[in-house]
């Protein structure tokens, strides 16, 4: 993990002294976002509502941003569509959800042996983010950035280093036993001896966002975002029914976070 946020550092730094060179200079903006998460995982039916909204934790980071439409004395650099339509987003993200099994399966009419592990069975996971986004706004920035009150959208996408501890338990025991645990489970699945995992792990994930900045005054924005987060891997949440045979679970891990923002001008 060191070694990765070491490497993602790097790169960071690398890109700014490019962009020196290149854009004429750059100023700065930090900020904090924070809000709720609704995670996509193995746990629950799918396209269920209960699911869907079950399954939420809660997250919040630290943002920074390379603005190239000022430099760092905060004066105007040479026109040009980069300069005015893009910024450069790095970020540092904490998110944490408890996850549940909801649908027609463990409802409570449902009285079979596998109903009562799936309603005794929770997870969590926790995931920490490291990574950049290149955001793009259709409208001026320049424009955005004079005029208060106004509002500035854009879209985003981008990569993140992810390191997440996941944990699977159940209220009948320890999982791993026929008494405690459903039999899908129980089958070994990509290196695995079960179905289910307790383990911290790095992962690259992939994420996009869209969003709106408020011009608040002259060196605050206010932000609403809505980002998609892929991880390139299906044990996240500590569950990953073997998907040679368990087609329905066979999609990698991902999730939904809407955040709010201030993004203060340095």
């Amino acid at each position: 993990m060191i070694k990765n946020i070491l490497a993602c550092s790097l790169l960071l730094i690398g890109f700014s002294n490019y962009s020196n060179a290149q854009f004429d200079g750059f100023s700065h903006e930090i900020g904090i976002i924070a809000g709720p998460v609704a995670f996509q995982s193995d746990y629950g039916e799918r396209y269920d509502f209960k699911t869907n909204s079950g399954n939420t934790g809660i997250g919040i980071g630290l943002v920074h941003y390379f603005n190239f439409r000022f430099n760092a004395d905060y004066n105007y650099t040479s026109r040009t569509y980069f300069n005015d339509h893009f910024k450069v987003r790095s970020e540092i993200s904490f998110i944490t959800s408890k996850l549940n099994h909801f649908g027609e399966y463990v409802a409570p009419t449902k009285t079979s042996i596998d109903a009562q592990q799936l309603r005794a069975m929770s997870g969590k996971t926790s995931v920490t983010n490291l990574g950049t986004q290149l955001e793009f706004f259709p409208l001026s920035i320049r424009d955005y950035s004079a005029v208060e009150g106004s509002f500035a959208p854009f879209v985003s996408l981008g990569a993140q280093i992810s390191y997440y501890s996941a944990s699977a338990s159940s209220t009948l025991g320890p999982l791993g036993a026929t008494a405690t645990t459903f039999p899908k489970y129980l089958t070994p699945s990509e290196g695995r001896s079960f179905g289910f995992s307790n383990e911290n792990k790095t992962v690259w994930s992939a994420v996009s966002s869209v969003g709106t900045r408020y011009k608040l005054n002259e060196s605050a924005d206010l932000m609403v975002d809505l980002k998609f987060q892929y991880y390139f891997s299906n044990w996240v949440d500590g569950l990953n029914p073997n998907p040679d045979i368990y087609k329905e679970n066979k999609a990698n891990d991902w999730l939904v976070w809407f955040n709010f923002g201030y993004i203060y001008y340095l």
